[in-house]
């Protein structure tokens, strides 16, 4: 029996010293920013993505260096065969055997009808729109971030009140036990409290539930690991919150949202679009070049084995002549293109005027709500206080007592909830606008 109790103490220092060690980490919203530029798995994929955008803008300026290829190579050549138009009188010339050929061609383009230059400035603009999709997906993780964060500061303050009613109700029951003894009260008035000190045990567990929920999922929003716990340590529940009026920031989101910024690119990218599809119909001019070195001279017969070297330099020029009845109609389609982009971005700018409008209303409501919910909280302890003295009295029941505690409860959890929301709808607000 010895030996199976050892066994099983080792077994379970074993596992415990295998088990996964949590760390603590105390964030503060800035320090949580930080870790989420950095970390976050989504925001490396949007850096990834701003690269490719800046080496295809490389690319693109590229296009305005010349254009240069060789070539080399060698051959065996056979011997040719001479006849008459009728095949006949069939002669057989002896050739050079080892044949060997060197090209080198370059062209540099001097006029492309402003194909080159669009094309870098549309490269350029992907750049800016890749960073300027980051930046959304910047605010969009921030703003979930921020919900996850402010979710566990709430969870926080819940398992505070809620301790803080098991602790008074255990008083209770430890007060009405005495009661019971002195005759004045019932048992079924200790079950009562004691049926109701298991719920706030439950309610409590629930709460410590959720807390490994919210951290568990902005520990994945961090990048870190899960098995870590997130304290934060901004008290946003008590924080002062600016009350700035409504044009403020609808003036701010127009500024600075970074959904005005993509439609503004989307347009701007249209109508360079629009140059390429113009300079199709546009010649193109270009200096070239050519050095040829070969042998033997196959041109000659028989053959004559030596080598031949030729160069040339000149300027050539290409027009692409079903551009005359293709490009019209590319042109046309670009066009649409423009003005499709150019009404998207009053589609959006209506939008965002909307949710700021929403945002700022909810923010107001919200102080509303939290000084509803704290004087609920004074009316609720002021019954409370009351019911107790009537039932020390003799003069009220236990179920008014439960219903009075209930109510406190209740009204204390709706008032940290309440504090939390004001934060909550600020950072809502500065999410709308463009600026968390």
């Amino acid at each position: 029996m010895i030996k199976t109790k050892q066994a099983l103490l080792t077994i379970a220092l074993a596992s415990a010293l295998c088990a996964p060690a949590q760390k603590a980490h105390r964030l503060s919203i800035h320090d949580m920013f930080g870790i989420l530029d950095t970390e976050n798995r989504t925001m490396k994929a949007s850096d990834a993505a701003v690269s490719t955008a800046k080496k295809g803008w490389e690319s693109a300026r590229a296009q305005r260096l010349p254009d240069i290829n060789t070539s080399l190579s060698a051959s065996y050549i056979g011997n040719a065969l001479l006849t008459d138009r009728d095949f006949t009188n069939v002669h057989g010339l002896s050739s050079p055997h080892f044949g060997n050929n060197f090209a080198l061609d370059a062209q540099q383009v001097i006029y492309a009808g402003g194909a080159i230059d669009a094309g870098i400035e549309l490269a350029a603009l992907g750049v800016k729109q890749a960073e300027t999709q980051k930046a959304v997906q910047r605010q969009n993780l921030r703003f979930a971030a921020i919900g996850q964060y402010l979710e566990l500061q709430k969870l926080a303050n819940r398992e505070q009140v809620v301790k803080s009613n098991i602790a008074l109700t255990q008083r209770l029951i430890a007060n009405i036990e005495d009661r019971q003894r002195q005759g004045v009260a019932l048992k079924n008035d200790v079950t009562r409290y004691q049926l109701q000190l298991q719920t706030l045990q439950l309610q409590l567990t629930k709460i410590a539930n959720y807390r490994a929920i919210a951290n568990h999922q902005l520990c994945n929003t961090l990048n870190i690991s899960v098995n870590d716990s997130i304290v934060p340590t901004d008290d946003v529940a008590n924080g002062a919150y600016e009350k700035a009026g409504e044009d403020r920031w609808q003036q701010q989101a127009a500024s600075s949202s970074p959904l005005l910024q993509l439609s503004d690119l989307g347009i701007d990218m249209t109508r360079k679009q629009e140059k390429l599809t113009r300079s199709e119909m546009l010649p193109k001019i270009a200096v070239v070049a050519h050095e040829g070195f070969d042998g033997p001279v196959t041109f000659e017969l028989p053959p004559v084995n030596k080598n031949l070297n030729t160069w040339y330099i000149g300027v050539g020029v290409t027009y692409s002549l079903s551009s005359l009845f293709k490009s019209d109609k590319k042109l046309h389609q670009a066009r649409l293109a423009t003005q499709q982009a150019v009404l998207q971005k009053e589609v959006t700018r209506e939008q965002l005027n909307n949710q700021v409008q929403a945002a700022y209303t909810e923010y107001l409501q919200s102080f509303v709500e939290h000084n509803t919910e704290r004087k609920n909280v004074e009316l609720a302890q002021e019954n409370y206080q009351v019911v107790n003295d009537r039932y020390l009295n003799q003069l009220a029941l236990i179920t008014d007592m439960i219903d009075a505690s209930n109510t406190l409860l209740d009204a204390q959890l709706r008032e940290v909830d309440a504090k939390i929301n004001i934060a909550y709808n600020y950072y809502k607000m500065k999410y709308v606008a463009g600026e968390l």
